[in-house]
């Protein structure tokens, strides 16, 4: 959802849209420095979120943020830099905050992967009273990103003391780039035996919506819309009717084309068709898995959102 004019204008945008759920950038997403948040600013956040009844709302780190940084005084910067997002999420009353683990550069991922765990190590000394849980997202392994294997993320999880304190954030374009094919039920089941065994499903506490421009395995990052990709409907209908993903916020990360507020009410209008489709998971006694709230909400459950970046989000619900 767009703060252009001030991350308190986020939730009016995301009721605009028809949003559960929201995801926010609290600063430029572009920029190193931003002007710190000011009372009035926060106030006027929470005031609006509260008239909205949206929620929960997830924030994501500026993308110049390289936790991976082979250099010290990028990987120190963007230690300095992710600090001053956690401080912000946490002023804001946001209790996720979704991160890339980053790119090693060359460096090799078991380099990255011990320089993305010192960083997060020292952050969390830093703020030791911090409630925010902090989300590596799975990534598409777009040159030399990590997290495009659950592997990946696991390790970064096991070199972390206050493993407690962090979280994974699913993205469907990102695992099917990546080489997850959640189209069949078969293959939707294998991934997620996958993950969990590798991190745990209840470290789930946000997914990402998107369809992939790219093919399986192609490791390249290019979102569209809903049902227009190489993803198509299947993979989203098994998801969103999930029974262990009910709770997660689920946040639309499609593209804008000029007027965002149209594409986000048709790519919800979209997902929420395919609640309760046959053909989806089913938990023990065969009830339905499904997770996402609603048709008057976002997709799932009256707690469930499927949202969008504000820019970052469209909650599991949609946002």
């Amino acid at each position: 959802m767009s703060i252009a004019g001030g991350v308190d204008k986020a939730p009016l945008r995301g009721r605009e849209a028809g949003c559960d759920t929201i995801q926010v950038f609290t600063k430029s997403n572009r920029q190193w420095a931003a002007k710190p948040l000011t009372d009035e600013q926060v106030r006027a956040y929470k005031d609006n979120l509260a008239a909205t009844g949206i929620g929960p709302v997830v924030a994501h780190t500026c993308y110049l943020i390289n936790l991976a940084a082979p250099s010290v005084s990028v990987w120190r910067r963007s230690v300095a830099s992710f600090r001053d997002e956690m401080e912000r999420a946490e002023r804001l009353g946001i209790p996720y905050l979704v991160t890339h683990p980053g790119s090693h550069l060359g460096a090799g991922e078991a380099e990255g992967v011990a320089r993305v765990a010192e960083a997060l190590n020292a952050l969390h000394a830093a703020l030791p009273e911090s409630a925010l849980l902090v989300l590596l997202e799975a990534t598409a392994g777009q040159g030399t990103s990590l997290g495009r294997r659950f592997e990946e993320i696991a390790a970064i999880l096991e070199r972390v003391e206050a493993r407690e304190r962090l979280g994974v954030c699913l993205d469907t374009c990102h695992l099917f780039a990546a080489g997850y094919d959640l189209r069949t039920p078969t293959g939707y089941a294998k991934t997620m035996g996958e993950l969990a065994a590798c991190v745990g499903l209840k470290r789930v506490k946000a997914i990402h919506l998107n369809d992939s421009k790219a093919g399986l395995g192609s490791r390249v990052d290019r979102h569209t819309h809903i049902g227009e990709g190489a993803l198509g409907t299947g993979a989203f209908r098994l998801l969103l009717n999930d029974r262990r993903f009910r709770r997660v916020p689920m946040i639309l990360e499609t593209p804008k084309d000029g007027d965002g507020v149209a594409a986000d009410r048709r790519n919800l209008a979209r997902l929420r068709r395919l609640l309760g489709w046959p053909g989806e998971p089913t938990g023990k006694g065969g009830h339905p898995t499904h997770g996402v709230g609603p048709p008057t909400h976002g997709v799932g459950d009256p707690t469930s959102r499927v949202g969008r970046p504000a820019t970052p989000s469209t909650r599991r619900g949609l946002r």
